[in-house]
């Protein structure tokens, strides 16, 4: 029963919560609120609550998943948490032109899955998320981590049941104008991804053949 004691140590002393902050700034629920009104603005209040089911659900899932094969599959399929930004940010960019581009009608998220794709995944559970979970996990421990995951995922579902509010209050005209100006800053965010990430694999690159 070591391991209880322990687990009871780390709760008395609060050292369980250490990796909450570092989590609640790489999920940053408040700078994604915006997007995810965007998506759901013309849904009724019901189906934006199962998208929100759905996409915190996805979220936990995810991660979790990615804790336990994450890096077993990146070795395994050669791949870097590198091209996991560019291939985030490339999907983020395409999901921003489309809704910039055409018109609110054309968009072509299935309602059924939304929730998954694209705000389960990429937009809660990034590749910054993923990538601190590994981070953490080897410093604090599986408990800790899960711990502060899942406190983190109810502050996500709790300002995304909230959003609701926002949109009474902006009504038509302000959900649409923030609409637009959160794509165009999704498309800037999608291209930092990439530029972070193509940086990087260029100095991994760099560093092979010297």
């Amino acid at each position: 029963m070591g391991w209880l004691d322990s687990m009871g140590k780390e709760l008395i002393s609060l050292e369980v919560f250490l990796p909450f902050i570092p989590l609640f700034v790489a999920f940053d629920a408040l700078e994604i609120l915006p997007i995810f009104v965007s998506l759901t603005s013309e849904m009724e209040q019901s189906e934006r609550k199962r998208v929100i089911r759905q996409s915190t659900l996805t979220a936990f899932l995810v991660s979790i998943g990615f804790l336990g094969v994450g890096e077993s599959i990146f070795a395994l399929l050669g791949i870097s948490v590198s091209d996991f930004k560019i291939a985030g940010g490339v999907l983020l960019f395409i999901i921003a032109i489309v809704d910039l581009v055409f018109p609110e009608k054309t968009r072509t998220f299935p309602k059924e899955t939304i929730g998954v794709v694209p705000i389960g995944i990429p937009l809660i559970v990034g590749p910054a998320v993923l990538t601190l979970l590994l981070m953490i996990v080897h410093t604090y421990g599986y408990f800790s981590t899960l711990l502060c995951l899942t406190l983190n995922l109810l502050v996500v579902w709790l300002v995304f049941t909230e959003s609701h509010w926002i949109l009474r209050f902006m009504k038509e005209g302000g959900t649409k104008g923030v609409a637009k100006v959160s794509s165009l800053l999704l498309a800037a965010f999608a291209m930092m991804m990439i530029r972070i990430g193509i940086k990087e694999w260029m100095d991994m690159f760099s560093q092979s053949h010297f």
